[in-house]
Formats: C-alpha cells, structure tokens, sequence
C-alpha cells in the first residue's frame, strides 16, 4: 500500500520579516551616535530564526565582527531563543578581506544537524552582512571549506541565497520520507524512514532521490547507487517518474543483487502518490542494459518482494 508521512510543516525561515534591504545603513540612529543590529538566533525548537535588536557604539567592521559574535553565542538571560552554533563549536579565527568575511571554525562545526545547520548559515550571513563592506560570507570546519550533504563546497553566501520565495514563510519544510536501501548482504532492501528539511520549491521526486544518492544512516543498511552518480534530470508525466543519470550510475562497484538499485529508487519514488511507475535513461537514452541484465527500456513498477519482509 503506498502511503507518504509527510511531516508537520514548519517555518524555518520567515523571510517575509527579513527584507533583502535590511543593511546596516536602515538601522544608524546618527543623533545617538549608536548602530542598531539584528542579531539571528533560532527559536527553542531549533526550526527557525527570530532576530533581537542591538545597539552598539562600535563602527571599526573588524570590533563589530568580534562584537556581533560574541551576541551569537551569549544569549540575553531575558531572551526565548538558542544560538545557531552548536555548543561544542568555536570560532578559531576569522578574516575579512576586501567584500567577504571567512569564518573558520573547528571540524565540529560540520557535526551540526543538518537542518541546524542551514538555519546557522543563514544566521550568520544575516546577521554579519549588516556591516558595511561584508556582502559575502564564506564559512570553513575545520580548515576545510564547508561542504553540503553532496559533498559540494558551500561557497559564498549573501543574504540573496536566503531571499528566495520572500512572500512564503513556509519556505523551507520538513518532511518524512519512506527510502529503502540494501542490507549488508546486498541481498534485500531495508527500509529507512527519514526526516528532510528542504526547500518547498524541491519537488518531492528529486529530494528522494538525492536522499538515495546520499546513502543510508540507519545501522545496517548499505548504499544501492554508486555516490559519484549524478541526476541529470527528473521529471513526472501522468504518474511516470521519468530519471536521466549519467553513466556512473551503471558502475557496479557496489556488488549485491543487480536488481536492488532500480528497486531501490523505485519502491522509494512510488511510496508517493504521484507516481506509480518508473523510467530510467542513461545520458538522455533508454535503450541501455544495467549490469548487463536488466534492460532499462521499460517502466517499472513497485516491487516489494525484494524488500525485507515485504509482501
């Protein structure tokens, strides 16, 4: 029986209240000689940001960067919210040069949540790009540039990379996803259920597959498809999940029964509603055999008998 738990929906990021103009110049108070600040923490529930006001006398960029953190870390006893940063994570040292701030922080700081963590980058970009002259941010764990789950860098951010769909505040959602992978022996798949926190512009046929490519996180379970395999396109047309990968998905370094990956993905892909069978291609053809056994040049449907106690 298909089904999808899709998780409570909560607001991460309430962009409708953070304006893309918010720069430090909105919040100089010249006839008090003073700057105003919004400094970014997380609410209890660690789901999204809330912001608190600071007033500060300081206008060196280098005192302010020094100064801002030290608010991000020291919550106001008075004050309902968390830092971003974890507890077990420090700021080794940081850099400004010329637009862009570096902030290198031990390897801890890329033990953080997930979800955590992209809450923290947005608010450490929003919080210290109000200082004149920082427009970019650049974070490092560890003498390392920051990676995302893909194992791409991060690369810089602004406050623009946070701006997207300003007028929703349920930008960024958490759902539950059903994903199966394969068993040590590589001779059954194993469900995993897991929690995502994405983007609502992701569809929900992407984000598991990019999950799958991600490889599993429960104990005992291992990856079906070969992490160098890149999703060239998806897409779904009366209920068919159409799939373009490069040709590292037909890699068979992996082992186990040939039929698990393409089970795999779709058992994964049709735990949704919206899809109820599966095509594959390889660089934009069907017509290509997978392990020199299964012919992709088909649609493929759920199949639980490769499951473990499946029916």
């Amino acid at each position: 029986m298909k089904q999808m738990k899709k998780g409570l929906k909560l607001c991460l990021i309430v962009f409708a209240l953070f304006l893309a103009g918010c720069r430090q110049k909105e919040f100089l108070d010249e006839d008090a000689g003073k700057s105003k600040y919004l400094i970014y923490y997380l609410n209890t529930g660690m789901t999204r940001m809330i912001s608190l006001e600071y007033v500060t006398e300081s206008k060196d960029p280098l005192d302010l960067i020094q100064e801002l953190y030290g608010q991000l870390v020291n919550i106001p006893t008075d004050f309902d919210g968390k830092s971003p940063l974890s507890v077990k994570t420090e700021l080794q040292r940081f850099q400004w040069d010329s637009n862009v701030l570096y902030l290198y922080f031990d390897a801890s700081y890329a033990l953080m949540d997930a979800s955590q963590e992209i809450l923290c980058r947005a608010a450490l970009t929003k919080t210290f790009t109000q200082i004149d002259g920082v427009e970019f941010l650049n974070i490092y764990s560890g003498e390392q540039p920051l990676m995302d789950v893909f194992g791409n860098p991060v690369g810089m951010l602004s406050v623009a990379d946070f701006m997207d769909n300003i007028s929703d505040v349920n930008a960024f959602e958490k759902s539950e996803l059903t994903l199966y992978f394969a068993d040590e022996a590589g001779e059954y798949l194993v469900e995993e259920k897991r929690e995502v926190m994405h983007s609502i512009n992701t569809s929900m046929e992407r984000l598991i597959v990019e999950q799958l490519l991600e490889g599993p996180k429960k104990a005992g379970c291992a990856a079906t498809i070969p992490p160098d395999t890149k999703l060239l396109n998806i897409s779904v047309t009366d209920n068919v999940c159409y799939l373009n990968f490069d040709s590292a998905f037909l890699n068979n370094s992996l082992g186990g029964k040939e039929e698990l990956p393409i089970y795999s993905i779709v058992n994964s892909l049709t735990q949704l509603t919206t899809v109820n069978r599966v095509q594959f291609s390889i660089n934009g053809s069907p017509a290509v055999m997978f392990r020199d056994t299964i012919l992709l040049d088909t649609l493929f449907e759920q199949n639980m008998d490769y499951v473990l106690g499946g029916e």
